[in-house]
């Protein structure tokens, strides 16, 4: 396996308790394009989708296109190559980074998920799941536009958020957050401890923590699905659940203020703008970024890896066409390449934890 250039991947799509994924269909060439159990494509991603009742199906791991092997394995064979060697110093072989992106036709369940002193805490894991979502598009589904549920109101309290789970009383639960219209280049950085929802047509790119730590507190999905008990804690059981979400209250504005981040325009020419979504003075969890490239855009070697997500358009990478669900690893040691544009492209550029 070469280092000096990027690594195609294939789609690793992750199976999930909410139906979607019809746009992630149609962007793959998949027909008929459908909502189903896979609403999720994981991009540069080593971490394994666990799903009760599926612990036997081995999912959500990228495999390196053209060979029968994935992409952790490939770091296990050459960490400092693929990673840096300033990374594997701190991070060992883990690329401490997960991307997806997620076509929701449902209103994903109410959860969190742990911060990192809870995942050291009940997981023996450093990262525990602070994530960024970037509205990348969305459709209106029965009448609802896109939304999404956020950060607890003024006044909530463990006992009160502990009586609507215990009655199930969703309207009641939902009621307790922020409920908030979302539109194409929004960004929300929901920190772990932070309650939260994506609610039915959102199309995101999600970049978090590298692991799968999730705590329901919806027993059953709002399409009829039934949600374990340990589905919903985690293992660790459900007075340890709720003491890892954060009992701090905000009104919408200052939620708003809190959690929405600017995107910044880095670089632009006729060929191509470079845009941060989220960064490190968000962050030290990740840093993302996107490309609307109109020509020829030159990627200089940096001597760290990156994941790259190809949302749409048409061109080539070193020559090799790409297209919409296109993506790659870019290890440390790769000395650069070029990607040219034949229809405008929209490539997302994920970096990991900062060193």
């Amino acid at each position: 396996m070469r280092f000096d250039c990027p690594i195609r991947l294939e789609s690793a799509r992750a199976w999930r308790t909410y139906h979607g994924g019809k746009v992630l269909d149609e962007m793959h060439g998949v027909t008929p394009a459908s909502d189903t159990h896979f609403p999720e494509d994981w991009i540069i991603s080593t971490v394994r989708a666990i799903n009760a009742g599926r612990e036997d199906v081995v999912e959500g791991l990228n495999i390196v296109s053209g060979m029968e092997t994935t992409l952790k394995n490939a770091i296990a064979a050459d960490p400092e190559a693929m990673l840096g060697a300033a990374h594997v110093a701190k991070w060992g072989m883990s690329t401490a980074v997960l991307v997806k992106l997620i076509d929701a036709a449902e209103r994903l369940g109410v959860q969190g998920h742990p911060d990192k002193a809870k995942a050291m805490e009940f997981f023996k894991s450093p990262f525990g799941k602070t994530e960024c979502w970037h509205i990348v598009g969305g459709r209106t589904i029965d009448g609802e536009k896109p939304c999404v549920y956020m950060g607890f109101k003024p006044g909530i309290t463990e006992a009160k958020w502990r009586d609507v789970f215990d009655r199930q009383d969703i309207p009641a639960m939902l009621g307790l957050l922020h409920r908030i219209e979302v539109k194409p280049g929004d960004t929300f950085l929901i920190e772990g401890g932070m309650p939260h929802a994506i609610g039915k047509g959102c199309l995101l790119m999600e970049i978090q923590e590298p692991t799968d730590y999730t705590f329901r507190t919806e027993k059953v999905t709002p399409q009829g699905f039934a949600i374990s008990e340990k589905a919903c804690h985690y293992g660790i059981g459900f007075d340890n659940m709720f003491t890892c979400f954060h009992y701090e209250g905000f009104d919408e504005a200052e939620t708003r203020r809190r959690r929405m981040v600017a995107p910044e325009t880095l670089e632009t020419s006729d060929a191509f703008t470079r845009t941060r979504i989220v960064g490190y003075g968000a962050t030290p969890c990740f840093e993302l970024e996107r490309f609307d490239i109109r020509g020829t855009c030159d990627f200089a070697a940096d001597g760290t890896f990156c994941g790259l997500y190809v949302l749409s358009g048409k061109g080539t990478l070193n020559g090799e066409p790409i297209g919409p669900g296109s993506q790659f690893f870019v290890p440390a040691a790769c000395t650069g390449f070029t990607v040219v544009a034949e229809e405008p492209l929209v490539i997302f550029k994920a970096k990991s934890a900062k060193l």
